[in-house]
Formats: C-alpha cells, sequence, structure tokens
C-alpha cells in the first residue's frame, strides 16, 4: 500500500487549495473591475466625440424622463407623507411638533429626494437597459453594430448615459416638491396644523446651496445608474441566453442600489464635512 500523506502534509495541501481558491477570486474581481473601470473611461471618452447623436439622446429621455414621472411623483407623495407621520410622532414627544415643516423640507431636498429617485430609476430604468442591451447582446445585434463599423458604446451607451444626467436631477425636482406637497397634506389634514406657518417654514429652509446638493447627489446617481445597467447589458454572456439575461438584471437593479448607497456616503462627507455646505 502506498504511505499515507501525514497530517502536516494534508494541512499544507490543503491550504494551497485555498490560497489557489481565494487567488483565482480576487484576480477575477480584480479583472472585472478593470474591465469596468475601461467601460466607464471609453464611455465619458466618446461624450465628446462626434457625431452627437440628438435623435437617439431625445428618444431617451422620454423613455427615462417623461414616462417615469408618474411613477416619481406618486413615490414622493407618499415618501413625504411617511416623513410628516413619523416626524409629527417623533417631535411630539419633544414638544417641537411646529418643526415638521423644516423636517421634511430638510429631509426630501437633502436626502431623500435623490435617494427615492434613485431606487426608483434603479428598478426602472438601469434594469431595463440591462434587459434591452443584453437582449441585443444575445441575439449578436451588438456584434452586427461592430461590422458595420459603428461603435456601439457610441451608439448605445452614450444616448443612454447622458439621459439619465439629465433627467434624473430633473425627475429629483419634481419628486422633493411632491413629497412635500404630500408632507403638507398630512400635516395639515391629519395633524390639524397651521399650513400657512409650514410653508413658512419650508421656504425658510430652501436653501440655494441645498438644492444643488441635491442636484450633484441625483446626476451622480443617474450616471451610475446608466453605467452599471449598459456595463451588465454589454457583459452578458452568449451562452447564457435568456436566463442570462435574467441574472444580469436582476444584478443590475441589485449593485445600482449599492452604489447609490455608497455614493450617497461619500458625497455627504464630501459635500457637508469637506466643503461645509448647508
Amino acid at each position: 500500500m502506498a504511505d499515507q500523506p501525514s497530517v502536516p502534509q494534508q494541512k499544507t495541501v490543503s491550504l494551497l487549495r485555498f490560497a489557489d481558491f481565494a487567488g483565482g477570486r480576487i484576480l477575477y474581481r480584480l479583472s472585472g473591475f478593470g474591465r469596468a473601470s475601461i467601460f466607464v473611461f471609453r464611455t465619458l471618452a466618446l461624450l465628446f466625440k462626434p457625431p452627437f447623436q440628438l435623435n437617439l439622446l431625445v428618444r431617451q429621455l422620454r423613455l427615462i424622463g417623461v414616462d417615469s414621472l408618474s411613477v416619481v411623483l406618486v413615490s414622493g407623495i407618499f415618501t413625504g407623507m411617511v416623513l410628516a407621520t413619523q416626524g409629527y410622532i417623533q417631535l411630539s414627544d419633544l414638544s417641537a411638533e411646529g418643526q415638521i415643516g423644516r423636517f421634511v423640507c430638510v429631509s426630501l431636498i437633502k436626502e431623500l429626494g435623490p435617494m427615492v429617485t434613485g431606487f426608483v430609476l434603479a428598478g426602472r430604468i438601469g434594469a431595463s437597459i440591462t434587459a434591452e442591451l443584453g437582449t441585443m447582446k444575445v441575439t449578436e445585434q451588438i456584434d452586427a453594430l461592430s461590422v458595420m463599423g459603428t461603435d456601439p458604446v457610441k451608439y448605445l451607451v452614450v444616448p443612454r448615459f447622458l439621459a439619465c444626467a439629465y433627467m434624473l436631477p430633473i425627475l429629483t425636482v419634481f419628486s422633493t416638491f411632491s413629497g412635500i406637497a404630500g408632507g403638507y397634506v398630512v400635516a395639515v389634514y391629519v395633524f390639524s396644523m397651521n399650513g400657512v406657518f409650514f410653508m413658512k417654514q419650508v421656504q425658510s429652509y430652501l436653501y440655494i446651496s441645498s438644492i444643488c446638493i441635491s442636484l450633484i447627489k441625483a446626476t451622480s446617481f443617474g450616471m451610475a445608474i446608466a453605467l452599471v445597467g449598459c456595463y451588465k447589458g454589454f457583459t452578458i454572456s452568449v451562452a447564457g441566453g435568456a436566463e442570462g439575461v435574467g441574472k444580469a438584471t436582476t444584478g443590475s437593479a441589485v449593485v445600482s442600489l449599492m452604489l447609490i448607497l455608497v455614493l450617497d456616503v461619500l458625497l455627504n462627507h464630501l459635500l457637508f464635512t469637506l466643503l461645509q455646505l448647508k
């Protein structure tokens, strides 16, 4: 009989196998990060390269902005209602329920307005972009564009990227003011507060810097949603078929939501801590 390996040898072999597995996963993640970085820089470089396809941009502006307006308004209204309800409950314990207008205004403009809009667009537009481009990838339509001499990134990614960057701040404005309207309805008609006083508080805390912060966040979220959705769609394996498209669509929404949260933390630190904005 062959000699059995000793216990130290078995441990060494197991350790080497683990190191090989862990190293392979790390290299895979790093290579994926590298491909994503190249994709992002290529997209940014093509933004300034003619031809500027305005017809494709206008179509994406309508699909991303106009068609999403109703969903954004409804989500904004109910977000403001929830904020007003919770704000009144919490502030009433401190006998400060009169500050509910300030609470709703500041929370919506600086945080929940752009974030809720980003979440809605990540689920609706980000997943849609991935599904559309993934289907084109599986059916080899993207390869056909390359064969015809058309840059797929310039033709497919740039219009979606610009449309998301343009429309998400605009949708955030609608979401924020619909949220303030929802908070007003709850404060006045549910908790019997003075509507004029509520609106005076909103006006007194509606700083230009706060609006700029909201728009900066919304623009960043829009660019992230577009890049994640397009990258996921472009990197689908042709062999994956319809199942691969479904997995990529789900992954696109999840990654977009996580990236929005990460960007929000980084932007809060940059804008409030470093730049000292109000």
